[in-house]
């Protein structure tokens, strides 16, 4: 009792770097390999340490924070929401789970959603959903998941297993069975592995985690009409690159493919944890009462959020910024690669979903840390590529300032 008081006060008392790093060596779990940096406030594109010394924040929380740090209108929806109700499970309606469905459905031209609290929670529905459409259909023998190389989906059990990477399986064998991979873009290779065992094709439209990588549109396009014709389903992972981030609210409206199904997480309420899995007609009565659940899914106070994120980003015309002020940030970006070639080469990516490799793999780490030292956050994917996903909201300017700073840091090393 002792050691728990003494470690509450202690708590209280953490303000600085250094104490708050104590405490987490002493009572977090080591699975994070955090940056010597503590954030305790952010505004708009910027983030303030405990000393107040400002950031430009090209990160977002991992593309989170669409609309940037407290932003007035998600602040406000928030705290009218925590004032009047918080929780009350999935046993009863709710307002804002039932308006921010409706809005989905709009925006998406599909048919309902399904509520849970994260990226890696949506593509378990998603996957869920495919065994379960075919198994209803008659076709219980449909129950292969086939996913890309180089892709990421998560990390509980299933997703894990739909992410064939050996950096995040290592070590947790067996996984569950039923996923077959096939690469990335590669649609002879695809045609060859759909087949009548394939419930579902799941795929990326932007990977993101293995170094910013776009889908080519007319190989989204002949997996839509491969799916279509085998039988199976298609469904898109926009988790990352979603709700506005390439420049139209929803990743495949900018490739003009439909898929069957569709996982949105990270942005979606600007910060509080939310996931959603959107499915069209064709699959809109497979999960029936019982076949999935959550308690904190769709919960009103990140509803609220969300539905706060989509008015602005519908006002303000988010996603357009979005493609503006990416063409600005990868100018800049080739800008900073032909200056420094022996050290960064291509630049990829849509919208403000950026990366830029980094030749030397070792590199890239070393690139952020000197980011960091010149008030610039970014972040490296896929072991040999700097990742850019700021707020949708960011200027023109900041996005110029910001890669001045990674100049720096660059041209330090």
């Amino acid at each position: 009792m002792d050691t728990l008081s003494t470690a509450a006060q202690t708590s209280l008392g953490a303000s600085s770097l250094e104490q708050v790093i104590e405490l987490e060596r002493r009572y977090v779990v080591s699975t994070y390999r955090r940056l010597p940096v503590l954030f305790v406030r952010g505004e708009g594109c910027e983030l303030v340490d405990e000393q107040g010394r400002r950031y430009l924040d090209f990160v977002a929380g991992i593309a989170v924070c669409a609309l940037g740090h407290a932003h007035p209108a998600v602040t406000a929806a928030i705290a009218a929401q925590a004032a009047t109700l918080v929780h009350v499970s999935n046993l009863y309606h709710s307002i804002p789970q039932a308006q921010l469905a409706a809005e989905l459905v709009r925006r998406s031209g599909l048919e309902r959603a399904f509520f849970c609290n994260s990226g890696t929670e949506a593509n378990e529905a998603a996957i869920k959903l495919a065994r379960k459409h075919a198994y209803r259909k008659g076709e219980p023998q449909r129950t292969t998941i086939i996913t890309m190389a180089g892709a990421f989906h998560g990390r509980t059990f299933g997703a894990l297993a739909a992410t064939p990477n050996p950096k995040y399986q290592e070590g947790f064998a067996p996984l569950p069975g039923g996923f077959k991979t096939v690469p990335f873009g590669d649609l002879a290779q695809a045609r060859a592995a759909i087949d009548g065992q394939t419930a579902a094709v799941l795929v990326e439209p932007v990977q993101g985690e293995s170094g910013i990588h776009p889908a080519d549109p007319a190989y989204l396009g002949a997996l839509r009409e491969l799916c279509h014709q085998r039988g199976a389903l298609l469904i898109f992972d926009e988790v990352q690159c979603g709700l506005g981030r390439i420049g139209t609210l929803f990743a495949f409206q900018h490739y003009g493919v439909v898929p069957d199904a569709v996982t949105l997480a990270k942005g979606l309420a600007n910060g509080l944890p939310i996931g959603a899995l959107v499915v069209g007609k064709a699959v809109e009565e497979s999960l029936q009462p019982g076949d999935h659940g959550t308690t904190f899914g769709g919960n009103p106070v990140a509803c609220a959020a969300a539905l706060a994120h989509l008015a602005v980003s519908a006002r303000d015309d988010v996603p357009a910024n979005a493609t503006r002020v990416g063409a600005i940030l990868r100018g800049e970006l080739e800008r900073l690669a032909a200056a420094y070639p022996a050290v960064l080469g291509e630049v990829r990516g849509l919208g403000l979903m950026l990366g830029v490799q980094v030749k030397e793999p070792h590199t890239a780490r070393a690139i952020v840390e000197a980011a960091l030292e010149e008030r610039v956050v970014v972040n490296d994917a896929g072991g040999n590529t700097l990742r850019f996903v700021p707020p949708l909201i960011l200027t023109g300017d900041q996005a110029r300032e910001g890669v001045a700073r990674l100049e720096r840091a660059v041209a330090r090393l």
